[in-house]
């Protein structure tokens, strides 16, 4: 053992001038009293050597001959204390919070858990030290080769550096979408390298989606309460490994080649013009709470980097996972933020959306939008420039935070997808908050120099009803999850169009057809950046389960052969013809808020609304139940020039949206607002060509059928 330096933390190989190779290692581990660096050959035989150098809190050293490919993991050395929060125990192997890669299984039996879980006083028992070696039921992290999987061909990616307001993100599982591709081979699906399938990436293109957001692929765990029922966590979010990906998705190896592997797939989405963002998780780990196992950081030094009760023996939970990682000491912030420069410049990632990014807001108890982490993100050369998404909210007292992030940051808009599903099922009171939904949610964002952008549009995410069963299902059925139906929101706002679930009737059938195109028409021509769930193109259901999180199987793994059915074929086909229509028209991707007043002498405005009869909507309107909606965009004025400083101009456009039971006639606004209008979408007919195209004068009633969307675009 060589003294090694106490920077860059982690496992780091490096040749010296001399040629002598090996890596050095550093930990930090604020508190403790000695660490000791395991290693682990082929056979899984254990060598401990302490490190003796300690610099700023760090424990460092430098062996020589340890290469890529040495599996490695810590025993950290301190007082057993849990009344004051101090659980040292050396007798648990600890994994390297800064490992790049991570091997083995995890298993949760009673020798992984800092404490003796069986002691017969359950209310101290997380207080009785379990001496047992863990080692052998944990996984081990592993040296890797900084530039694993890039060299030269790494050099050569470009990032597509898609703007804002011209993105359309795409929210996928890298398991569940490549697991049943029939064009994926069969050892590639469920991996990173199945995802980097030309397969995988031709149906993305062609759909026409800008960015991938990859539900968690940081190392993640199961819980114990679900491997006890021969259940997994599927989303992953459950992270212990915020340097490594997730080992299960690799197709080519555990022992350091899923780096690669990950590097390879982002180069391949890149080269297809799609950006990649990582749903991560630095909210809470997979430990869990004080009855949780004992993995990484709660035997590194458990009072710095969690939050802790005033009693210090139980955690401070504000994510309901039973932890909340404490971002405000340096320690931990430093973690997270050399985390995501890791992904970023290293990896290829281009940006983040943070869940439950209210807990990683908050500074000593309350969120605070002047907080370290936001501050430190906001400074940042490399973190500021990436695409940054805050899920705004936590399970804490004041942990909602919808439209309250500064600028740099966007957010999913929860409160869009309630409107809008309110909206097509009948149940808004009146159509005020739709309006604002629709123009790019100003009410919110419209501040500090926020743009449209800001508002992540989604109607249906991971995490709920698919769109398919948003319009078949009333009910949550989650049973298979094991927990009696009490998993999962009661709040789903859905409605099943006659019938509970899978039905013959061709009527309903239809009907569920025509929400789902209302739907997706809805989402993809309002003004903010849309964000489709991957299956929803295509019918994808999940047999009325809205928490999902444990079904690593057919219910959470895309269905393929629904592009062999009519009807979902269909809606594939709709899908990217309104995703077309968006890249082609400005004026459906507006970087600047509406102004609504008059560009011109003739009184016309970037943004009308009309009531059914084609008057304009007064205030009043606005406080009336109604179930018929207009606005039109005006596409002669748009705010903003193109690259070379051009004025950006597009056709106008007039969107109706009627979510009646029975038909309504709508008269079209004549004069200033049109001379004529063209039929471009009418959700109402089940086969959509290119461009409908029946034209209509202005001031002219047009019927519109029962529960439908027609778009007009203004003939010059």
């Amino acid at each position: 053992m060589w003294p090694g330096a106490p920077t860059p933390l982690g496992a780091r190989y490096r040749v010296g001038p001399d040629g002598s190779a090996g890596t050095n290692f550093a930990l930090w581990a604020g508190g403790a009293e000695g660490v000791e660096l395991c290693l682990f050959d082929a056979s899984g035989e254990e060598t401990r050597l302490p490190l003796t150098e300690l610099t700023h809190e760090i424990w460092h050293g430098f062996v020589p001959g340890v290469g890529p490919g040495r599996r490695y993991g810590y025993r950290v050395h301190g007082r057993w204390d849990p009344w004051t929060g101090a659980r040292w125990n050396p007798a648990k192997l600890l994994l390297d919070p800064y490992a790049r890669a991570i091997d083995g299984d995890f298993r949760l039996p009673p020798e992984v858990y800092g404490h003796v879980r069986d002691w017969p006083e359950q209310h101290v028992a997380d207080t009785v030290r379990d001496d047992r070696d863990s080692a052998p039921y944990v996984p081990k992290g592993v040296v890797v080769h900084d530039d694993a999987g890039g060299g030269d061909e790494w050099m050569d990616d470009r990032r597509p550096k898609t703007p804002w307001a011209d993105s359309v993100i795409y929210e996928l599982h890298v398991r569940g979408f490549t697991m049943r591709h029939p064009g994926i081979p069969e050892e590639l699906r469920g991996t990173y390298a199945g995802l980097a399938h030309p397969a995988a990436v031709e149906h993305l293109v062609r759909l026409g989606v800008t960015a991938v957001e990859l539900l968690p692929v940081h190392q993640f765990a199961h819980e114990d309460h679900l491997l006890r029922r021969g259940l997994v966590n599927y989303w992953g979010y459950n992270s212990i490994g915020y340097f490594a990906p997730h080992a299960a998705y690799a197709a080519s190896g555990t022992a350091g080649q899923q780096v690669g592997e990950f590097k390879r797939m982002v180069r391949a989405l890149h080269a297809a013009g799609i950006e990649v963002i990582l749903d991560v998780v630095y909210n809470h780990t997979a430990e869990a709470g004080e009855l949780g196992p004992m993995l990484s950081l709660r035997g590194i030094d458990n009072r710095g980097y969690y939050r802790l009760q005033p009693d210090a023996r139980r955690y401070a939970d504000y994510t309901g996972c039973g932890n909340t990682l404490h971002v405000v000491q340096p320690q931990v912030l430093r973690l997270i933020t050399d985390s995501l420069r890791y992904w970023v410049t290293e990896m290829g990632v281009d940006g983040f959306r943070f869940d439950l990014a209210a807990a990683l807001a908050r500074s000593m108890h309350d969120v605070d939008m002047l907080s370290p982490f936001l501050a430190v993100i906001a400074q940042d050369p490399v973190l500021r420039r990436v695409k940054l998404i805050a899920e705004p909210w936590d399970v804490g007292s004041g942990g909602y935070q919808v439209g309250a992030f500064p600028p740099l940051w966007t957010e999913w808009n929860d409160r869009y997808r309630d409107a809008v599903r309110d909206f097509w099922r009948g149940a808004l009171p009146d159509v005020r908050d739709l309006g604002y939904r629709l123009s790019g949610s100003s009410d919110l964002y419209a501040w500090g120099g926020r743009r449209p952008y800001a508002s992540i549009n989604f109607i249906t995410a991971h995490d709920g009803f698919t769109l398919r069963d948003l319009v078949s299902y009333e009910r949550k059925h989650n049973e298979a999850n094991g927990e009696g139906n009490r998993d999962g929101t009661n709040d789903n706002r859905s409605w099943n169009c006659g019938a509970e679930g899978d039905t013959d009737d061709p009527d309903i059938n239809a009907l569920r057809r025509r929400q789902l195109r209302n739907l997706l028409t809805t989402l993809l021509l309002s003004t903010g950046v849309p964000m489709l769930v991957a299956g929803d193109e295509m019918g994808r259901t999940q047999r009325g389960s809205n928490n999902a999180y444990c079904q690593d199987n057919e219910v959470s793994w895309l269905d393929w052969s629904l592009l062999d059915e009519p009807g979902p074929a269909g809606l594939l086909e709709f899908t990217r013809r309104l995703l077309a229509l968006r890249h082609i028209h400005p004026v459906l991707r507006r970087r600047a808020f509406f102004s609504g007043r008059p560009q011109a002498a003739d009184g016309l405005r970037d943004l009308a609304w009309f009531t059914a009869d084609g008057r304009e909507m007064t205030e009043g309107d606005w406080y009336a139940r109604s179930a018929t909606l207009a606005l039109y965009l005006s596409g002669r004025d748009i705010p903003g020039r193109d690259a070379r400083g051009a004025q950006v101009t597009d056709d106008s456009f007039l969107t109706v949206l009627h979510a009646g039971a029975g038909p309504v006639d709508f008269r079209l606004p004549g004069p200033p607002w049109a001379e004529a209008y063209e039929l471009v979408v009418d959700t109402s007919r089940e086969e959509q060509t290119a461009a409908p195209g029946t034209v209509h004068a202005g001031g002219e009633a047009v019927r519109v059928p029962a529960r439908s969307v027609l778009l007009l675009r203004v003939r010059a």
